[in-house]
């Protein structure tokens, strides 16, 4: 880095919802202060390893259309992850288009706007070095019922200015070759409870046989489904117990609610299943009109695709490699698949 300046990001449109969210501000439940954190986790990890951050540093997620700001003070790093759409950098009368999955160094008095997401409701932009703001019981997310945390405890607006940790920006750009699939397989997995035993049979029957759509009804919160009501035994009040993120909740309508990043930490309604945390990341990513199904799985299988998707992204991560322009030839895997042995000049002439 060249520049003594330190970077700003001057925030030009937020558009619906750009909220500051790292991996979640746990240990506090008990206080009533939610987990927050990013809808999706996975696309925050990678996001923030594409520009060298480590992978819970916080970011910017932004919620069906991604903002428009302007950098100031100093060039910056990002990188846009979890949806298909494209970083669009205006320069000079250019406009540059960077596709998601890779980063890009964007110079100081460069406009940056990110469009409509697609095949996602939400996606994280990472700014190399982190957003350089105070944390708060231990995370930099937003809560936005409580107004704390991220910037000024709310969804950006116009005019905010964001302050960014100056980054070291000598190394390569970096790229994800393959991206993972964000295509939603139209099934999130479940494990029945605690209360299950609160439904009839034809309830919990109709709950794993039959689709759910998303509704508008969707924020931060929690995403309301609709489709056919469930039925109780005894009416849909419990004793107010904890809430882990992804519990299926069911109010008197019989209309689930999946329960998100910033839920309520304790709730009055039974809850007949929850998502487990390999589908979270899918589930935050869900869009209006969406059809979800539930298949119920074990803790033992929970547990095994958690462990399964840790792989997964280890070997995304692992996969990461300097970003190559479309016309360039990478000589190494040329090599490495020996297509060719090497250069023949004509001083190699007889």
């Amino acid at each position: 880095m060249t520049s003594a300046a330190k970077p700003t990001l001057h925030i030009l449109q937020p558009r619906p919802q750009t909220t500051v969210q790292d991996l979640g501000r746990f240990g506090f439940q008990a206080l009533g202060v939610p987990s927050c954190g990013a809808l999706d986790p996975v696309a925050l990890r990678l996001a923030n390893r594409l520009v060298g951050n480590a992978e819970g540093t916080a970011a910017l997620e932004c919620r069906l259309i991604g903002p428009s700001f302007e950098v100031q003070g100093a060039p910056v790093r990002l990188a846009l992850a979890g949806a298909s759409a494209s970083i669009e950098i205006d320069m000079d009368g250019d406009t540059r288009q960077v596709p998601a999955w890779r980063a890009v160094t964007v110079p100081a008095g460069a406009t940056v706007r990110v469009g409509a997401l697609r095949g996602s409701g939400c996606a994280i932009l990472a700014v190399a070095g982190g957003l350089d703001l105070p944390e708060v019981l231990g995370s930099h997310s937003t809560d936005l019922k409580g107004g704390f945390g991220g910037h000024q405890g709310r969804a950006l607006r116009a005019d905010d200015i964001i302050g960014v940790n100056r980054p070291p920006l000598d190394g390569p750009e970096l790229e994800l070759p393959s991206p993972p699939s964000l295509e939603f397989a139209g099934t999130l997995r479940v494990v029945l409870g605690p209360q299950s035993d609160a439904f009839t049979a034809e309830g919990l029957a109709t709950f794993l046989d039959t689709p759910y759509e998303v509704s508008r009804e969707a924020d931060r919160m929690g995403m309301r489904l609709q489709g056919p009501a469930l039925t109780f035994f005894r009416g849909a009040d419990i004793v107010s117990d904890g809430i882990a993120t992804g519990a299926i909740q069911v109010p008197g309508s019989g209309q689930p609610i999946i329960l998100l990043a910033d839920h309520q930490t304790i709730g009055g309604y039974a809850k007949i299943a929850t998502v487990i945390s390999a589908d979270l990341p899918a589930a935050g990513r869900l869009l209006p009109g969406a059809a979800i199904r539930f298949r119920p799985v074990s803790v033992h299988e929970a547990e095994a695709a958690r462990r399964t998707l840790e792989r997964e992204v280890a070997r995304l991560i692992g996969s990461m490699a300097p970003v190559r322009e479309a016309a360039s030839i990478d000589e190494r895997a040329l090599f490495s698949a020996n297509l060719i042995s090497g250069v023949v000049t004509a001083l190699d002439a007889p």
